[in-house]
């Protein structure tokens, strides 16, 4: 039998812990991503901000309609979820991939330690023996629907961990469910085009961890991709950076507002819209000294809803931009591209 060992790396904090003075060679990347293309810039302007209370008025519409069609991404401010629970649910985090390893591999995302499976705690697939690594660990839970979340894999230390989560996750559907309403009025679809496809849809949180790095000028922390969902609410770390977005070919450094809650579209929206709004293509960078702390909150479309651009938005003068095709092959195509730092929605365009 071959020996396919390659298909489980290392959980990267315990790489990290053993002071490696160099990141192992499935993390290097080739030559012409280090140093110099890992540096960023500073943003020429300044990340667009959205007022979430006041997002029923003409003003607050129209620069969310100018962050989504030149962004694809902006702050927000005013969203309704008290800074002490944003400060909770990282903390928590902290303290869970602080953890013994023993303790955490009881939410391991490996069946019998080999096989796969998107939710719990551990690594990225890995789909070839030669794709290149990122230097992050992460946890990976199902929080809607809610009858289908999986306890066994939401950690039960610390104590208060699951609470908090569903408490911000409630929090997060709402801010969820306001934007993509005011969206549908902005393309001036039926109010509830885009949110009759969340019933029953799914919902991912992916806590994301990255250890310090001995050599951060040959690593991603995570590959620059853009994310499948329908829209992704992030909140990160304050105190550490590294998320990086890409622009007119450049890449630039994104620097957060405290009490802020980052928000991006993905390429499902990006299809749905017909390419009016964008889902921009970001990555992370490892620190040197100190550990970096995310949270994103992935929100899908309903399984049985097909993905491709909304009726109301073709004409003879607007064809189709994106073929359509199921969420099963959509989700599957962006895994398969994912492992290759390609994005699958450029396979869909006409």
């Amino acid at each position: 039998m071959a020996d396919e060992s390659w298909r489980t790396p290392a959980i990267v904090q315990e790489l990290a812990a053993a002071g490696v003075e160099e990141p192992p060679s499935r993390y290097v990347l080739g030559e012409k991503d280090r140093s110099d293309e890992l540096v960023a810039a500073e943003l020429p302007e300044p990340i667009p901000v959205v007022d979430l209370s006041r997002l029923a008025g003409a003003d607050e519409a129209a620069k969310l309609r100018a962050a989504l069609q030149n962004w694809g991404f902006f702050l927000l401010t005013n969203h309704g979820v008290e800074t002490s629970l944003m400060d909770d649910v990282l903390n928590l985090a902290r303290e869970f991939f602080n953890q013994p390893i023993e303790r955490k591999r009881k939410f391991s995302n490996l069946i019998d330690g080999k096989n796969f499976q998107v939710e719990g705690y551990g690594t990225d697939r890995v789909v070839t023996q030669d794709q290149i690594l990122d230097w992050s660990d992460r946890l990976f839970l199902r929080v809607e629907p809610k009858e289908e979340r999986n306890l066994a894999f939401w950690p039960d230390h610390p104590e208060s961990f699951r609470d908090v989560l569903n408490e911000y996750a409630s929090r997060t559907k709402r801010i969820r469910d306001d934007i993509v309403q005011a969206m549908s009025k902005l393309l001036g679809l039926d109010e509830d085009y885009f949110f009759d496809r969340l019933n029953k849809a799914p919902a991912l949180a992916r806590f994301n961890y990255y250890p310090p790095c001995p050599r951060p000028d040959l690593v991603f922390g995570v590959r620059p991709h853009s994310d499948g969902s329908l829209l992704t609410i992030l909140l990160v770390d304050e105190d550490v950076g590294g998320l990086q977005i890409q622009r007119d070919g450049k890449w630039y450094n994104v620097q957060v507002t405290p009490n802020t809650l980052l928000i991006n579209l993905g390429d499902t929206m990006e299809v749905l819209c017909n390419g009016i709004f964008r889902s921009p293509v970001h990555r992370v960078v490892t620190n040197a000294e100190r550990e970096r702390i995310s949270l994103a909150m992935f929100y899908s479309v309903n399984d049985e809803k097909d993905i491709g651009p909304a009726a109301g938005l073709l004409d003879e003068n607007r064809p189709a931009r994106y073929r359509k095709v199921s969420v099963g092959e959509f989700r599957a195509g962006i895994i398969g591209k994912f492992s290759r730092r390609e994005r699958y929605i450029d396979s869909l365009k006409i």
